[in-house]
């Protein structure tokens, strides 16, 4: 593994266990950058994750959070800090869907996505924030959907939490940019992962039509734009909303 300019830093995943979450914490991995691997329910999944970014070279460890919990997150970021010393990239990935037309929607899945999605983004942020502002560096990289910028029919709370993330995005970004931390969101379109594999065919061959490179894409292309963002080839790129997508937002 050869070295990079973010070789040696400390990043912190939420979600990581799998999908886009693992994949962009093992394209970090191979940046040599040591990883702590946020999970909640997965935790086999998430020693799979760290084991093979030890595999790489890099030190990496798993810890549990559910991020719609301040507390769990508090605990979470004093176990990373311990261990790591710091945290340097954050990647706000961890999130859910609870899906339904809004007449039918409950106050309970309304509650629960943005709470995890947008509250989570919150409380994880406000949380490392501190110290790299102390270190006058810092990456901050929030997994969006193009469904916050285009919405989506029964996804009114899902496209409205990641709607609220690009509101954070900027508002962040403008707060924190002399203390030479960047603030970024990068939204995926429809990737293959485990939530779109179970859509039915029909689901997938309607929302096709929408996708003008006439395809899904793999995590592996989000994951190379989380580690562009984290690394200083990036330097001066925050407050960015960048969509991988196929051209869905166009």
């Amino acid at each position: 593994m050869g070295k990079s300019d973010i070789s040696g830093r400390f990043a912190l995943v939420t979600g990581a266990s799998k999908g886009i979450g693992k994949a962009s914490a093992l394209k970090l991995g191979e940046q040599g950058v040591n990883v702590a691997v946020n999970y909640n329910s997965s935790k086999s999944e998430a020693e799979d994750t760290a084991t093979q970014l030890t595999d790489l070279g890099v030190e990496a460890f798993i810890v549990k959070a559910d991020v719609s919990s301040l507390d769990e997150v508090s605990n979470m970021v004093d176990d990373v800090t311990d261990r790591f010393g710091q945290i340097d990239i954050l990647v706000n990935n961890a999130g859910i869907i609870s899906d339904s037309l809004l007449i039918r929607m409950s106050d309970e899945a309304w509650d629960d996505v943005i709470t995890t999605n947008l509250n989570g983004t919150f409380y994880c942020t406000r949380a490392v924030l501190r110290g790299m502002i102390r270190r006058r560096w810092g990456r901050i990289i929030n997994i969006g959907s193009v469904v916050g910028i285009r919405g989506n029919i029964g996804q009114v709370n899902y496209s409205a939490s990641k709607a609220g993330i690009i509101g954070f995005t900027k508002a962040l970004a403008k707060e924190v940019a002399s203390r030479n931390i960047t603030v970024n969101t990068v939204t995926p379109g429809y990737i293959n992962t485990d939530t779109v594999d179970v859509l039915p065919q029909a689901t997938k061959d309607r929302i096709m039509t929408w996708i003008p490179q006439g395809h899904f894409g793999e995590v592996d292309d989000v994951a190379y734009m989380v580690a562009f963002i984290a690394s200083e080839k990036a330097r001066y790129m925050t407050g960015q909303v960048v969509s991988i997508d196929g051209g869905m937002a166009i």
